[in-house]
């Protein structure tokens, strides 16, 4: 990690949003002690900020939920803002999305309501500064850690935040992201679904269900995890010793209805599963509004690593 004093405090939270928190690519290593994952709810546009704006794998960005952020800065910065449209404005004209542009000192980044998707990532030339906690500064609001704080809490109004003065030498992104790269978040989502250990637990009928359905994203979504509402599935196992929950884990409760279990999931837990999302697929639920519709889709684990592979091997 770069010195922290080769850093500035050079921008200034006018209006905090619903939920607007600092996430890197995550903290790993730590869940024997009962810590959750964090990171970029979606991977994928995270990435492409940080590649936008020449920053390393892992370089903290803001991840801002539904909107509502008003920042002001207090020098001129490079940035890229990618993932969901949330109307984003420089002073109010409009901000091209998935590409780098310069946000000048004195001038207002605010971000409205959501277009399409649901978080927007913001990535500054040099990344955001902020000490890590346990080896990450991931923002986690439910265990109060990461964050510019340390602490795990959200934005508010009245916060300065510190970019560092330079970026990394001899790096530098793409201007622009491709168009065949820019995904659709307007269009249903059909995700990925590598098949599990209780999945042949399942009843014939329940498994037809699960990957001939059109799910709805319930209102119940939040980082810790998103619930489909659908046809009930019924599963043979009633009990199950806890085990351990990887990302994109699809737990089906009692009522039968599916929870994808996202970043900031607990790190152990006890219901049957489908399978698991490919992480590509758990990014792209992420960024799914209440009552959008998805499907599931079974992927063998062979083509999901060769797909995540080819990802990783653009950053």
């Amino acid at each position: 990690m770069r010195q922290q004093t080769n850093a500035e405090p050079c921008i200034r939270v006018l209006r905090a949003g619903p939920l607007a928190l600092l996430q890197d690519s995550g903290r790993f290593g730590v869940r024997h002690l009962g810590v959750t994952q964090g990171g970029p709810a979606d991977l994928y546009s995270w990435a492409w900020a940080n590649l936008l704006t020449g920053n390393p794998w892992g370089t903290a960005n803001l991840e801002i939920t539904f909107g509502g952020l008003q920042l002001v800065a207090g020098r001129d910065l490079e940035i890229a803002i990618t993932g969901a449209d949330l109307g984003a404005t420089l002073d109010q004209k409009p901000v091209p999305l998935w590409q780098r542009v310069s946000w000048k000192a004195g001038e207002t980044l605010a971000f409205s309501a959501p277009i399409s998707g649901l978080r927007a990532y913001l990535a500054v030339c040099g990344g955001f500064v902020a000490e890590p906690v346990l080896g990450s500064v991931a923002c986690v609001t439910r265990e109060e850690l990461g964050g510019f704080c340390g602490m795990g809490i959200k934005l508010a109004a009245g916060n300065q935040l510190s970019v560092y003065k330079t970026g990394q030498p001899g790096r530098e992104g793409p201007a622009k992201a491709p168009r065949d790269a820019i995904p659709d978040f307007s269009q249903p989502a059909v995700l990925d679904l590598l098949p599990g250990a209780q999945i042949a637990h399942f009843t014939g009928r329940s498994l037809f269900d699960a990957f001939n359905t059109w799910w709805q994203v319930d209102d119940r979504a939040d980082r810790m995890g998103v619930r489909l509402i659908g046809p009930k599935l019924s599963c043979r196992i009633s009990t199950l010793v806890s085990e351990g929950i990887n990302l994109g884990g699809v737990q089906v409760p009692p009522d039968g209805q599916p929870i994808v279990l996202l970043n900031d999931r607990q790190t152990i837990g006890g219901y049957p599963r489908l399978g698991s999302l490919s992480p590509l697929s758990a990014a792209r639920l992420a960024q799914c509004l209440p009552r959008e519709h998805v499907r599931l889709a079974a992927k063998g684990s062979g083509a999901a690593l060769k797909q995540y592979r080819s990802f990783r091997a653009l950053f």
